[in-house]
């Protein structure tokens, strides 16, 4: 029996949340195609025949412009910690970037790293083999692995490269936790999740999530939960309501649908819109709305 622990890394929207979903089997991280959109160190967990593969979801690689950036780095820094080893993940269409040779030349020396080769599937045969042909050049990768996060193309063979890691020991969590993260922490990735999609470019990166109530009926499997969706100017706060309301709506409905699914019960779902200016660069309130660099020490 192996089990042990890797960190998934990469510059924003290489897929990184993706491929943990996929990977895991359940949604454990939100998506978007918005960079940077994970924003917590997050962990899935996989159980195989012979192994239990930790993985640590972390936010992309990127230049801290507030204080909520300089968590979001933190955290990353706090995923790569005492790690059996790294799958590094680069989007196949955008090749190896400068950002990328400057994390494999200074990690993989340092500890194992494997290259999952994202999106295979939207580049055509000789893009990816010019990308493979240039990240065999790097010695110390132990693995370069095209997959396809997104179809699901290739994950058996990350998955055993990632296992050859792994140290012998016994299973860490039980077989049928996937996620350290709770059902609170859940509701309020979703929320956001929702509010991105549906937002467009409409809003920039200052959406936050507090949950105000979640609570689950001792007369009938209903759960019941009151959240703000924070936003950082009196102008985002109109486009997040929507003329009528009609935009909360739609993020209300959205996200209960998803929690609906996850939690296996009924949902009363109650948004609020709440207007905290530069939240991001607020210690209080970076902690209010779960970004307490207190936890990335745990």
């Amino acid at each position: 029996m192996k089990s042990g622990f890797i960190c998934i890394a990469g510059m924003p929207n290489a897929g990184k949340s993706t491929l943990i979903n996929a990977l895991v089997g359940e949604k454990v991280a939100i998506v978007s195609w918005r960079p940077q959109t994970t924003r917590n160190k997050i962990l899935g967990v996989v159980n195989t025949e012979d192994a239990q593969i930790v993985f640590i979801d972390t936010p992309g690689i990127h230049q801290a412009r507030n204080k909520l950036g300089k968590y979001m780095m933190q955290s990353v820094a706090s995923g790569l910690k005492d790690v059996d080893g790294v799958i590094y993940v680069i989007d196949a269409a955008k090749g190896v970037r400068e950002e990328d040779d400057g994390f494999l030349s200074a990690k993989a020396g340092s500890v194992p790293v494997i290259v999952a080769l994202n999106k295979q599937d939207t580049v055509t045969r000789d893009t990816l083999f010019a990308v493979l042909e240039k990240l065999n050049a790097y010695k110390d990768v132990k693995a370069v692995v095209p997959v396809s996060a997104k179809k699901g193309e290739n994950l058996d063979a990350l998955l055993a490269e990632a296992e050859k890691l792994l140290p012998e020991g016994g299973r860490m969590y039980p077989d049928d936790m996937y996620t350290d993260r709770t059902m609170r922490f859940m509701a309020a990735e979703i929320i956001r999740e929702k509010a991105l999609y549906l937002l467009d470019k409409e809003v920039p990166y200052g959406i936050g999530v507090h949950i105000n109530k979640f609570e689950m009926r001792e007369d009938k499997p209903v759960c019941d939960i009151d959240a703000d969706v924070v936003c950082e100017k009196q102008s985002h706060k109109a486009i997040v309501i929507g003329r009528g309301g009609e935009m909360l709506k739609k993020i209300a409905t959205a996200a209960r649908e998803d929690l609906e699914e996850l939690a296996g019960c009924k949902v009363f779902l109650t948004l609020y819109v709440r207007v905290k200016a530069e939240w991001r660069d607020s210690d209080y309130l970076m902690r209010e709305l779960g970004y307490d660099v207190k936890d990335l020490k745990n």
